[in-house]
C-alpha cells in the first residue's frame, strides 16, 4: 500500500490505542464503575469503528476497480480484515459479561476471556501498518524514518497491549522511591518483585526492535519512537505519577538509536545485532536505576542487586538476540569482481 494510506491506518489506530489507554486509567482509578456504557468506552469503541472502516474502504475501492475474492485486500491488511468482526463479536461478548458479571477494577480485568479476545483481535488491527510495510516493493533493507514510520506506530502500540496485559509484571509502573527501597533490602520480597517485573518489561520492551532490525537496518529515532509510546500505557494506568521512571526509557531510546547507529545491526551482521540486543538492555536498565537514585536521592543500599540486575538485563537480551537471529540471514557481499550476491530471507 502507498505510504499515505499506510500512515492514515496508523494514526487511525493511535485514535483506537489511546482510547484503551483512557479506559485502562479509567478502570484503575475509578472503582465506581458499574456500567458498560462510559464515556472511557465510547471513545475506544469510536476508534475502532473509524480505523475498520478505513480498512474496509481500502477493500471496497479495490472491489470497484474489479478485483475478487482475496486479490480485493491489500497486502498486508487481510488479517486485520479479519480481525474487524472479530473485535465486533468480542465487543458484544465483553458488553453481555459486563452486564451479566459486573465490571472488573482489580487484577481479574486482565484475565477476562472477551477481553483476552478484544486484546488479540485489536493487536492484528493495529500492527496492518508493519505487515503492510514488511513486503512493500518500496521500501527496501535501509528505510527511512518517515516510511517506517506507520509501521513503528503500529508495533508500539502493539507493544502498548502486552504490556497491558502483563501489567502486574510491569517494572514501568513503579515510582522512583519504591525502586530504591525494593533494592534497599533483601529481607523482603519487593526486591525479587522488581527484579521479576525488570525481567517481563524488558523482554516487552526489547523483542519488537529486535523483530525489526532484523527485517531492517532501522534509521536514528526508531526506537525513541517506540519507547515514547510505550511509555503511554503505564503512564495511564499510574496516572503519570511516575514520569522519572517513564523519562528513563525515552532517553533509553534515543541510546539504542545511537547504538544501532554505531553497530549498525541487521539480519546480516549477526555478531552487531548480538551486542546491540545486550547493550541496549544493559543501557536501559542501568537508566532505570540512574534515574530512580537520582530522584531518591540515593543508590538502592543493597549494590550486588542495583549493579547485578542490569547485566542480568543484558545476558537475556544477548539471549533473545541469540534467539531471534541464530545465524546470519546472508552475508555481506565481498569486497571485488568476484563476490556473489545475497538474497535476504526476510524479504521472502
Amino acid at each position: 500500500m502507498p505510504l499515505r494510506t499506510d500512515l492514515v491506518t496508523a494514526l487511525l489506530g493511535v485514535w483506537f490505542g489511546v482510547g484503551l489507554m483512557i479506559d485502562a486509567w479509567a478502570h484503575t482509578t475509578q472503582a465506581e464503575l458499574e456500567t458498560f456504557f462510559t464515556p472511557w468506552h465510547a471513545v475506544f469503541y469510536s476508534g475502532f469503528a473509524v480505523v475498520s472502516g478505513w480498512i474496509l474502504w481500502q477493500v471496497w475501492r479495490n472491489v470497484r476497480t474489479g478485483r475478487q475474492g482475496l486479490a480485493a485486500v491489500p497486502t498486508g491488511y487481510l488479517a486485520g480484515l479479519v480481525a474487524v468482526p472479530a473485535f465486533a463479536a468480542f465487543g458484544f461478548a465483553d458488553m453481555m459479561w459486563h452486564t451479566i458479571l459486573g465490571i472488573e477494577t482489580s487484577l481479574d480485568i486482565l484475565f477476562s476471556p472477551s477481553h483476552l479476545g478484544l486484546v488479540v483481535s485489536m493487536l492484528l488491527i493495529i500492527t496492518t501498518p508493519l505487515r503492510s510495510a514488511w513486503n512493500a516493493p518500496d521500501i527496501g533493507d535501509r528505510p527511512t524514518l518517515g516510511r517506517l514510520l506507520p509501521a513503528l506506530i503500529g508495533l508500539a502500540f502493539a507493544t502498548t497491549l502486552v504490556s497491558l496485559f502483563l501489567s502486574y509484571g510491569d517494572a514501568m509502573q513503579y515510582q522512583s522511591l519504591r525502586i530504591v527501597e525494593a533494592f534497599s533490602t533483601v529481607e523482603e520480597n519487593g526486591a525479587s518483585r522488581l527484579a521479576l517485573a525488570m525481567v517481563v518489561t524488558n523482554v516487552i520492551m526489547l523483542a519488537p526492535v529486535l523483530f525489526l532490525a532484523r527485517r531492517w537496518q532501522l534509521p536514528f529515532g526508531s526506537v525513541t519512537v517506540m519507547y515514547t509510546i510505550a511509555v503511554l500505557m503505564p503512564g495511564a494506568q499510574t496516572e503519570f505519577t511516575n514520569v522519572p521512571v517513564l523519562a528513563s526509557f525515552m532517553v533509553a531510546g534515543l541510546v539504542s538509536d545511537l547504538l544501532i547507529r554505531r553497530l549498525r545491526p541487521s539480519g546480516r551482521r549477526r555478531g552487531a545485532y548480538w551486542a546491540f540486543a545486550g547493550l541496549s538492555a544493559l543501557a536501559t536498565w542501568s537508566l532505570y536505576l540512574g534515574f530512580s537514585s537520582v530522584v531518591a536521592g540515593h543508590l538502592p543500599a543493597v549494590p550486588e542487586l542495583w549493579t547485578g540486575t542490569p547485566v542480568i538485563a543484558g545476558l537475556i537480551g544477548l539471549a533473545l538476540g541469540a534467539l531471534l537471529l541464530p545465524n546470519a540471514v546472508g552475508s555481506e557481499p565481498a569486497a571485488g569482481p568476484a563476490a556473489s550476491s545475497v538474497v535476504d530471507a526476510g524479504r521472502a
